[in-house]
């Protein structure tokens, strides 16, 4: 016989007189939450906000990063909601992955524009970097390390070719010695697609590049000399262009370098390399080239000049490189991320569309069929 409960007593499961019957069909609030961020209302507002911040840094050319990062880190809570609250997900491995793969990828795309550095330098042969970029942007919470960093640019070597009767740059290779933060050390070869990766900072070689007059200074009433280098502008895209402005340390007058080249560097007619030219002149002038009264001097490499301020004597002529440094430590695991997205979704469509007999259990024998 079935437990028949004393009098008084309701049966369990069942509510006693008086008491709500709980309502399964409402959610509780943390339900409704995820609900209402996996909403496709919210995903359009996301889009829409992306698309402003896109068009914020196009036409303010700005690096104004919070216009990117907040629309990708309100996709992957998008994402991650509707994870939640779709049971499909739960049905399908594959989908499960793919979604698990976007939300990585919206994630990995905000904290990399938080966290990102993109920086020019300059270094002469022979000249070290120790953290000084000649620009530089990055993201607000970036921690700068370039400081602990050390990069020597020992030579470079740069090979041309002639292309359709047109000077075209082949490949360039450049030697440099560096020391990472740990205190590691080494030689390294480089290029414009082979970086130097040092303590997470990628070092690139760029197009920019060119000659560098090496000088030392003698201050008036100074006891040491100091040595300092001209950048002259892009060769030899600007071939013509050879000059610029310099105020030595100390100074209060500067003057104008220009560098006439004596001889071919590139020929016509077979593969050449950059290289210093061994004819050239240095011309210094004070006051700039403007007016009848500027003084101008020709010099060869060891000859000195003197200026209202000090000495200043011409010592050799050098190359320096451009380069490009970045950080960028998400790349690798986007990378990853984008190929398990591509390969989860492709499991997807292959379960999907792969043949499958429509009744499965036609070839078997029934049970008691003879």
């Amino acid at each position: 016989m079935p437990d028949i409960p004393p009098p008084g007593i309701p049966s369990p499961g069942i509510p006693p007189p008086g008491f709500p019957s709980p309502d399964i069909s409402k959610p509780n609030t943390v339900v409704r939450v995820l609900r209402l961020l996996a909403s496709l209302k919210l995903t359009l507002v996301l889009i829409i906000m992306l698309l402003i911040g896109i068009l914020i840094i196009y036409y303010t050319r700005t690096r104004f990063v919070w216009a990117l990062a907040i629309p990708f880190i309100g996709f992957a809570i998008n994402l991650t909601a509707t994870v939640l609250t779709n049971p499909v997900f739960r049905r399908q491995m594959a989908l499960l992955v793919f979604h698990l793969a976007l939300i990585s990828i919206a994630l990995l795309i905000a904290i990399d524009w938080l966290t990102y550095l993109k920086g020019q330098i300059e270094l002469v042969e022979g000249e070290t970097f120790s953290g000084q970029t000649l620009s530089e942007e990055s993201g607000p919470l970036h921690r700068r390390k370039l400081n602990n960093l050390q990069l020597t640019n020992e030579s470079f070597t740069i090979n041309y070719i002639i292309a359709d009767g047109q000077l075209r740059r082949a490949d360039t290779s450049n030697q440099v010695e560096w020391v990472a933060p740990d205190g590691r050390s080494g030689r390294s070869i480089i290029g414009n697609q082979e970086p130097l990766l040092l303590g997470g900072y990628r070092f690139y070689t760029t197009n920019n590049k060119g000659f560098a007059p090496i000088f030392r200074w003698r201050l008036n009433g100074a006891d040491t000399d100091k040595i300092g280098a001209v950048h002259l502008p892009s060769f030899p895209i600007q071939l013509l262009q050879q000059k610029n402005e310099w105020t030595p340390p100390g100074s209060t007058m500067p003057v104008w370098i220009l560098l006439q080249i004596e001889e071919e560097i590139f020929f016509p007619d077979k593969p050449s390399n950059l290289r210093v030219p061994d004819k050239h002149t240095v011309v210094v002038r004070l006051n700039a080239p403007q007016g009848d009264n500027d003084q101008r001097w020709e010099l060869k490499p060891g000859d000195s000049v003197r200026l209202p301020d000090g000495v200043l004597t011409y010592q050799e002529l050098r190359k320096w490189m451009g380069y490009e440094v970045s950080y960028n430590f998400t790349l690798p695991w986007l990378l990853t991320a984008s190929v398990l997205a591509v390969l989860s979704m492709g499991w997807h469509f292959w379960r999907k569309f792969a043949a499958r007999p429509w009744n499965p259990n036609s070839g078997e024998s029934k049970l008691g069929e003879s």
